[in-house]
């Protein structure tokens, strides 16, 4: 096959007043696997679940829930694992306080980065976990691992417990509802623990959340938040597996109006950050700078402004920039913002 390269000048498509399609039929998208996904990993998080009980005990000693209210009323920034983290990682490493949520995949690239962010969220049940820290990253896996003595670890009860026993720092959990009645009465056999964290099915979901639900955060900036892969087939800001053998892809328009290959999971989470944002009060505003967050062919919607990291930065904190004035004002700096 011919490949060809060229130079594009990336513009943002027009803005539309919601997605082309009925709320009851997005949030059907986003949840079209669900049933799959059950029958997959039931028996799996059932036996984490009781595994990390027998460890950490009362789950609701250890819960999330000991962050209730922490950002009320401010931005806090999620961040998760696509392609387009690696165009604004350089702004994420200092965000002049605005606080970060990020995905546990991204652990490695943020240490090598200097990015420190508030927390970590996990909601995977697989030991594949514990390989993500460390995948494609500058150190070997021990060292990210001893790195994370001093770091904070939200996670579904149902999380690996390989995982648990290899990170060294703090750990809170949450619950996650999951729609099959009996997985639901086996867990609240083992404890009745309500602090649930609707998610879509995707971390991402998780962090957004938690930010919203719990903190009070608002807006919401998400950023790697692509739900596709890159225009050159990457599927994070690294180097890893996925990029080797593709699978069974789909395209989906991103928010420059180009067509870009993802998985059909993928869209459907894709459809269930855009469903919350067309139902769910708050402001949302997507700093990915690339992806299909929000975007459709006939253009992206209103309900989530699109705006590079750095901008939205400067929003919160160009004020700064009067604090010598402010504090001293027999300064000879003699600056005016607007």
């Amino acid at each position: 096959m011919a490949v060809k390269m060229i130079e594009m000048d990336l513009e943002l498509q027009n803005t539309i007043s919601g997605p082309p399609m009925s709320s009851t039929q997005l949030y059907q998208n986003a949840c079209s696997n669900d049933t799959i996904t059950i029958q997959s990993w039931e028996k799996i998080w059932l036996a984490n679940i009781k595994a990390n009980k027998e460890k950490y005990g009362n789950f609701s000693d250890h819960s999330i829930g000991k962050f209730f209210g922490e950002y009320d009323k401010r931005p806090v920034i999620i961040a998760g694992s696509g392609p387009s983290l690696k165009e604004n990682i350089k702004d994420m490493k200092d965000t002049q306080g605005i606080p970060i949520l990020s995905c546990l995949h991204n652990y490695h690239y943020f240490e090598d980065n200097e990015v420190k962010p508030f927390a970590y969220v996990s909601l995977d049940a697989g030991d594949i976990t514990v390989e993500e820290i460390s995948e494609g990253g500058s150190k070997t896996p021990e060292e990210y691992l001893e790195s994370t003595k001093d770091k904070k670890l939200f996670c579904f009860i149902g999380t690996s417990p390989k995982l648990l026993n290899s990170w060294r720092g703090e750990v809170y959990f949450f619950n996650a509802p999951v729609p099959s009645a009996p997985y639901m009465a086996e867990v609240e056999k083992m404890e009745k623990f309500n602090t649930y964290v609707s998610n879509g099915g995707n971390v991402l979901g998780a962090c957004m959340y938690i930010a919203k639900g719990f903190m009070g955060a608002n807006p919401i900036i998400f950023t790697g938040a692509d739900f596709c892969f890159s225009y050159t087939k990457k599927f994070h800001a690294w180097d890893s597996k996925y990029d080797k053998s593709l699978g069974y892809v789909m395209k989906a328009v991103d928010i420059f109006g180009n067509k870009r290959l993802t998985w059909q999971s993928y869209y459907n989470f894709k459809c269930w950050f855009d469903w919350v944002s067309c139902n769910i009060n708050g402001l949302y505003i997507n700093s990915s700078e690339g992806g299909c967050l929000g975007s459709y062919s006939e253009g992206n919607i209103e309900q989530i402004k699109q705006m590079p990291l750095n901008q939205v930065v400067r929003q919160y904190s160009f004020y700064r920039e009067l604090e010598d004035q402010a504090k001293n004002p027999k300064t000879d700096v003699k600056k005016l913002l607007f």
